[in-house]
């Protein structure tokens, strides 16, 4: 009796559900209900899409074998500080004091230095350069350099790896100073180099500290944090980025792009919309922003730059959109700061300056005649700021020189820099 009452309740159930699905036509308080739900989807499918999209970019990461947490802390307070020996000029000075006894290398001059260098490929470069072969000239003139072999990697690891090999084969060198194409390539040419003579390396650094002195103003980090900073001092209410970087796997440039990304992710109101590696060109730059500018518009608030040579591009590419410039992170370069003075930029130029060429030619010979140098010797890293600008922006000089060569000493000031001529120098005088 019961099977068969429970079998005819479930049979009416079936003919209920139906005549039910049968009634066509009109929309059910069920169906009504649908579009909402659809909404609230998308609604959270778009509430996930990522913050700092450019954060999430290969070119966004940092090698790892270049970051040292205790460096970079290092560094930021090293911008406040003191040098040690005021007294001497800005490209002598030294912010710590961890100096070698160097008179195992101790010889009568003059002498005859060698210098592999990465390459003479971008305007930092050649103000450098100019700067390093003005300064051999004086130390000629005093009797204290005789010969100076300069052999140019092009930009090439491999080449600048067979330049050492050939300059040790050689016998030239009593000592040798190397400014790296890329850091970890270059490590085990200067090692080789180290057991034969004394090595300065400056500027990009290596993965070994058997040079006698590493040389360099504060840094990578410094630069990369100050511009940053900057940014985010410079946009209370939080903004859009487009980060510039030039080249990865140099010591140098991950330490700046990775010091600006910790500032950026600390700030937490920051978007990095893109980060883009170009080939270091002002017409590369400006193409590659005025891609952001088609996608975002008005919308970018800053542009940071790993190397600021090229800044003069990137606002161009404003100018030419008819937008208002963004908040700017350039360099030193004279195009850049006269850009910066004649549209009253918000702006600011980190500098790794170029005085240090000269100082790694001081260091060779001060190692050559006993005196005791810093193993890491690290060089003051001013900043040119709106407070400053006037002093820095020198407009008789080329739009391609660099601010920060602390030249104004020098025997063919304002001349040599106003030709940057790099070919006219000449390396053997006496075989």
């Amino acid at each position: 009796m019961f099977k068969k009452k429970l079998y005819v309740f479930f049979s009416f159930i079936l003919v209920a559900a139906f005549i039910l699905g049968a009634c066509g036509g009109q929309a059910t308080p069920t169906e009504e209900v649908e579009a909402p739900e659809e909404e609230e989807v998308a609604e959270e499918e778009e509430a996930e899409e990522p913050e700092n999209p450019g954060l999430q970019m290969d070119s966004a990461k940092v090698a790892q074998q270049f970051w040292d947490d205790e460096l970079y802390e290092e560094s930021i307070e090293l911008l406040d500080a003191e040098p040690i020996n005021p007294e001497d000029p800005i490209y002598l000075q030294s912010l710590i004091d961890n100096k070698v006894d160097t008179s195992e290398y101790e010889m009568e001059p003059p002498y005859d230095i060698c210098f592999s260098n990465a390459g003479v490929n971008n305007p930092w470069r050649v103000t450098g350069y100019v700067t390093m072969r003005e300064q051999v000239e004086q130390l000629r003139d005093e009797g204290l350099i005789r010969n100076f072999i300069h052999v140019d990697a092009e930009g090439s690891d491999e080449k600048q790896i067979a330049d050492i090999e050939d300059l040790l084969a050689s016998g030239q060198c009593d000592a040798m100073i190397v400014s790296p194409n890329t850091s970890e390539a270059l490590t085990p040419a200067v090692e080789q180099a180290c057991e034969q003579l004394p090595v300065v390396v400056f500027d990009r650094g290596v993965l070994t500290d058997c040079p006698v002195t590493f040389l360099k103003t504060i840094g990578g980090y410094a630069f990369g944090y100050t511009g940053a900073q900057f940014i985010v001092e410079s946009l209370p209410e939080g903004g859009n980025v487009l980060a510039l970087r030039i080249l990865p796997g140099v010591d140098v440039l991950e330490q700046r792009w990775g010091a600006a990304r910790e500032v950026f992710e600390d700030a937490g109101n920051i978007n990095v919309i893109g980060v883009e590696f170009g080939t270091y060109s002002n017409p590369d730059t400006k193409k590659i922003v005025s891609d952001y500018i088609d996608r975002f518009g008005d919308e970018i608030d800053a542009i940071w730059m790993d190397a600021g040579g090229t800044a003069v591009g990137a606002l161009e590419a404003f100018e030419d959109a008819g937008l208002d410039y963004p908040v700017m992170v350039g360099e030193d370069q004279m195009d850049y700061l006269k850009y910066w003075k004649e549209e009253d930029l918000t702006a600011i130029a980190p500098t790794f300056p170029t005085f240090q060429w000269r100082t790694a030619v001081l260091a060779a010979v001060k190692i050559l005649q006993g005196e005791p140098v810093d193993s890491r010797w690290v060089l003051p890293q001013p900043n040119v700021t709106q407070e400053n600008l006037d002093e820095f922006y020198l407009p008789d000089m080329p739009p391609l020189y660099y601010a920060m060569s602390s030249a104004e000493d020098m025997d063919n000031w304002p001349e040599a820099w106003k030709e940057l001529d790099t070919t006219k120098y000449k390396d053997v005088i006496e075989e």
